[in-house]
């Protein structure tokens, strides 16, 4: 092992508490394509493979995470929180925090470092960790270093964000058709009314909501849709 490898090693264990066994997949996750390196036929090693994996580990630890805490919550709830929660600006701030910027690798002054790189490795080293000790492994560090660490899940629950606003602005931005659809009502166990709004960009059906409000629910599918037009944002 050499020293640079060794110094990325010690800078893993002080943060996370644990010694990766394959430094190079850590190494490669804070690779930033500025600075990648040119192997077989024009391939650049960098950690955008990583990010990707990283992302979906993260989003599944994530989801379980929230369905476990509020129990008793509509999809369309957790799917907000979750979005508030991994989106682009909460990881670049918990990479910082963490102090995993001081190790990213680019040819970007660090000045100018605050676009998505430091989030992006963020999620790139969460798949370094899965490939390295596992799933199982990898949600303990997530869960206890840094959901119960580094985040006030409480305060981010409490922070209204108006996915509705959203996406009307984005629909009249780029000048799409939305709008939304009362799509049934039923009733739970207390009489109690429960609205299924579709919203419906274009002509299709792309995210719905439900909710004991017709506006609570149109948040609901807001909020859905938001995530799946722009998952990493």
């Amino acid at each position: 092992m050499t020293a640079s490898d060794s110094k990325l090693s010690e800078a893993v264990k002080n943060i996370f508490g644990y010694k990766p066994r394959n430094i190079a997949l850590y190494k490669l996750a804070f690779r930033h394509k500025s600075a990648a390196i040119e192997i077989n036929n024009g391939v650049k090693h960098c950690n955008e493979r990583l990010e990707y994996l990283g992302d979906a580990v993260l989003s599944s630890i994530v989801a379980d995470f929230l369905f476990k805490k509020f129990p008793y919550k509509d999809e369309g709830f957790l799917t907000e929180i979750r979005s508030r929660l991994v989106n682009g600006n909460n990881l670049n701030n918990l990479s910082r925090k963490l102090g995993l910027d001081k190790l990213v690798l680019s040819s970007i002054d660090n000045g100018f470092m605050g676009s998505s790189i430091t989030g992006d490795a963020f999620e790139a080293f969460v798949g370094a960790i899965y490939l390295d000790k596992g799933y199982v492994f990898t949600q303990k560090i997530i869960v206890n270093k840094v959901l119960n660490t580094y985040m006030d899940i409480d305060d981010i629950v409490q922070k209204e964000v108006n996915f509705k606003s959203k996406i009307i602005e984005y629909t009249q931005k780029e000048k799409r058709q939305m709008e939304f659809v009362i799509a049934g009502e039923s009733e739970n166990g207390k009489k109690q009314k429960i609205y299924e709004v579709n919203l419906i960009i274009d002509g299709k059906v792309v995210a719905s909501g439900k909710d004991y409000s017709i506006k609570k629910a149109e948040q609901n599918a807001a909020a859905t849709a938001w995530e799946k037009l722009f998952p990493c944002v």
